[in-house]
């Protein structure tokens, strides 16, 4: 005769998330990577590290600024549109609505230039490609597709090379 088998009671530690010290950010530190970084932050991230050409940017980092930069190009491009008449010969005559969105399109341009490279230049370091490969964007045709194809590939481990954290900062 055999005894009723009753089951094991299961013992473990009850599950709770891992405690956050109080005012412990959780991004990571501005030379490494943001991956799954929100629209938001990849947009304060992009201006923090303004003329950075050094370290990385994840894919989220990167195309959240692209997004956001298109936004705002078509936003000026509708101002610009708006602000446009023709005179009878069929000819845009830019009103001051348009003189004003012509200003702002290049007050934009200058405003993001640098950072546009430097974030370009970061996404091909988390590729693991040199950055200076982003000047094959100046070859006519050709080079703006090439430099969309390294883009659009993966983060590559190995490109941690470009990364240089040490306890005191950077390495010199």
């Amino acid at each position: 005769m055999s005894s009723p088998q009753y089951p094991n009671p299961q013992y473990q530690a009850p599950q709770y998330p891992n405690p956050t010290p109080a005012g412990f950010d959780a991004a990571p530190p501005l030379w490494a990577p943001h991956y799954g970084i929100s629209f938001r932050d990849a947009i304060r991230r992009f201006f923090a590290k303004y003329a950075t050409f050094t370290g990385r940017a994840g894919r989220g980092e990167y195309w959240w600024w692209v997004l956001a930069s298109v936004i705002v190009s078509i936003i000026l491009q509708v101002v610009i549109t708006a602000g446009t008449s023709y005179d009878a010969y069929g000819r845009p005559v830019p009103g001051p609505v348009a003189i004003l969105g012509y200003i702002l399109v290049a007050a934009f341009t200058l405003a993001t230039l640098v950072p546009s490279i430097a974030v370009t230049v970061r996404r091909l370091h988390d590729v693991n490609i040199s950055g200076w490969l982003a000047l094959v964007a100046l070859v006519p045709f050709l080079g703006p597709i090439a430099v969309l194809v390294m883009v659009l590939l993966p983060s590559n481990p190995a490109g941690q090379r470009f990364d240089r954290p040490t306890a005191g900062g950077y390495k010199a």
